[in-house]
């Protein structure tokens, strides 16, 4: 960067120095130059009577000099002569009152190192730089080929075991099984000759597939700090240029730098930028993407069995690579980095907690367990939320209300308190968020509830409904998605009871139940009426595969029978979830007040509802039996 802005100052300052040559240069030229008024037209004017002063300035050492000419009309004129007493015998010839009156003055002649040396000094001095800034500008970096040649380079960043930026195991927490998978690949780079010995061959390439922000490009960088190798760091689309043939040229050098310095990793982040299905796009073979990839094939079966090089790359959509480069021979192995569980949360959690002053009442246990579903990164930004909102208000140490305050931003947004809004919008907001409130208690596989707010967000939402897992799941059960259905139709559910019309707010629940809804019936199998087929459309479409061809694989009939068992499904999770906000109408009263009142509403104060609900049930029944 430094060498850029000394690049940058030098050429400005050439340009100066050019410019004020040029000036000082045409104005000596100009200074010796012809003018249009000369001797010939000053004898005219003394011959008219026109002039009323004369000053000559002649040269200390020799005659030549300035004439300078005052006119009756005012005005001025001057020219140059070679001999200024030819001047001076024509003014006494012409006019004798003016002979009596002309002036003499002396000044220094000027040096002729300065006349005519430094223009013609400071003219070779700037081409003779102006040359060396294009020279430099063409040269390669140390001396090779041209800056032009270098565009086809490989763009890979290279970070050496005693980097400071260099990851280890330590570093990664939350991935203990993938941490072991790939501890055979460190002890490979170690000491290859324990596996060559017994004719082993360990994987080429290795994949890393996973959701993002999940760690697997810190996983990569791990697996080369332990091993103590070279770590070569890319990304897909650094690859990919609009010059047909680039991508293919920065593969071709990125493979001949990592032989240099085998053994090493090659890592490519995000590498379906370039390895997606070939034939898919109207340009056919000729797609630059497309020579990339198949450039890196080709580089990949270049390089021979356990020679020290491994080949990294992660993704999160490994469904769309192109068959050829997952074989045997090229990526070997898929490694699944997956979200952590609560143990490796609360492992990433202490990770990310280091630096970080904790109060005393910050239990990192019991927010590894209310984050279910967090990767890393929303982890470490969580975190990072948390000590940005103690460091804005002015606390020494992070508490456990940052901690939740920053839950709520990162999970749904910034609350807009400052924004204004009607007290009828209010109550409808209130009413619809205790509508879900109440299912989401409720209903077994879908709760607790764990903040419900009318307070609107960043997102555009008028309030929201926050639920708290207590535990991960590996599936989704048939019941779970029916009471997620349930919980959805809640808000429009609460406003048709209460209120004489019903809003717009719904519109996002509507489309979320729909949808799962819909997965159930074509994607699941869990309706009885369709069957256990799958009527899914392809979730990825490429225009040179799919160009003219219909995605749905499906007749008419079929159709209108799926969106038969769509809304049939609607439609019974509507009546149930309907008859169970009926059932607890006080509390949704009570929770509608509350929110009115305070805006917000936490799970101990929700869950208290219920309990005040369920004693009040309970007199009643006493009451009438007494009776």
């Amino acid at each position: 960067m430094r060498q850029q802005m000394r690049t940058g100052i030098g050429f400005y300052l050439l340009i100066l120095v050019i410019i004020a040559a040029a000036v000082y240069v045409s104005g000596t030229l100009d200074q010796g130059g012809q003018k249009t008024y000369n001797i010939v037209n000053f004898t005219q004017d003394l011959e008219d009577g026109d002039v009323t002063s004369v000053a000559i300035l002649p040269n200390e050492e020799v005659p030549t000099g300035e004439v300078d000419v005052r006119k009756k009309d005012g005005s001025a004129q001057s020219f140059y002569v070679s001999d200024v007493t030819e001047v001076e015998k024509l003014i006494r010839s012409k006019d004798s009152k003016l002979a009596d009156q002309y002036v003499m003055k002396d000044v220094q002649k000027p040096s002729w190192i300065i006349t005519t040396l430094l223009p013609y000094l400071l003219g070779i001095i700037a081409i003779f730089f102006l040359f060396s800034f294009l020279s430099a500008q063409t040269a390669g970096q140390g001396g090779s080929n041209a800056k032009m040649m270098n565009f086809g380079k490989s763009r890979a960043q290279r970070i050496d075991p005693d980097d400071p930026n260099a990851k280890h195991f330590k570093d990664v927490a939350g991935l203990k099984e993938e941490k072991e998978e790939l501890e055979e690949i460190v002890d490979f780079l170690a000491d290859p000759a324990k596996y060559t010995e017994r004719g082993a061959r360990i994987p080429k390439g290795i994949i890393l597939v996973g959701p993002p922000g999940t760690g697997k490009t810190l996983l990569a960088k791990a697996v080369a700090g332990e091993a103590g190798v070279p770590f070569f760091s890319l990304s897909g689309s650094d690859f990919v240029e609009m010059f047909v043939g680039v991508g293919a040229s920065r593969v071709r050098d990125m493979f001949a730098e990592a032989k240099k310095n085998a053994p090493c990793i090659v890592f490519i982040d995000e590498i379906d930028a370039v390895a997606r299905k070939r034939g898919t796009g109207l340009g056919g073979g000729h797609d630059e993407r497309e020579q990339t990839l198949n450039q890196m094939l080709v580089e990949m079966d270049g390089f021979g069995v356990n020679e020290g090089i491994i080949v990294m790359a992660a993704t999160n959509r490994v469904d769309i690579l192109d068959p050829a480069i997952l074989r045997p021979g090229r990526f070997d192995r898929r490694v699944a980095v997956g979200r952590p569980d609560v143990r490796g949360r609360e492992e990433i959690l202490e990770v990310h907690s280091k630096g970080k002053p904790l109060s005393d009442d910050v239990d990192l246990e019991k927010v590894a367990r209310t984050t279910v579903g967090f990767t890393g990164a929303d982890l470490e930004n969580l975190m990072n939320e948390s000590a940005i909102a103690c460091a804005r208000e002015g606390r020494p140490c992070i508490t456990q209300a940052d901690i939740d305050k920053s839950f709520i931003k990162v999970g749904i947004g910034t609350e807009k308190k400052s924004k204004i809004i009607s007290e009828k919008d209010k109550k409808i907001t209130a009413y619809h968020e205790s509508g879900h409130a109440i299912l989401f208690h409720v209903l077994p596989d879908v709760g607790p509830v764990h903040i419900v707010s009318v307070i609107p967000t960043g997102q555009g939402a008028a309030g929201y409904t926050m639920p708290l897992p207590d535990k991960d799941e590996t599936f989704t059960t048939r019941g779970k998605m029916l009471q997620d259905i349930m919980v959805s139709l809640g808000g429009r559910i609460a406003e048709s009871l209460i209120f004489d019309d019903i809003t717009t707010g719904a519109s996002q629940d509507i489309k979320s139940a729909t949808a799962t809804a819909r997965d159930m019936v074509t994607k699941y199998g869990f309706s009885d009426a369709i069957g256990m087929i799958n009527y899914a459309d392809s979730d990825e479409v490429f225009i040179g595969n799919d160009f003219g061809h219909t995605s749905r694989t499906y007749s008419e009939e079929t159709a209108r029978d799926i969106d038969k068992e769509v809304r049939a499904i609607i439609q019974d999770c509507y009546q149930k979830a309907r008859a169970i906000i009926e059932e607890h109408m006080d509390v949704l009263h009570a929770s509608a007040e509350i929110l009115m009142d305070r805006e917000r509403i936490t799970r101990e104060e929700f869950e208290a509802l219920f309990e005040k609900d369920h004693e009040d049930q309970t007199e009643t029944e006493t009451d009438s039996s007494d009776k």
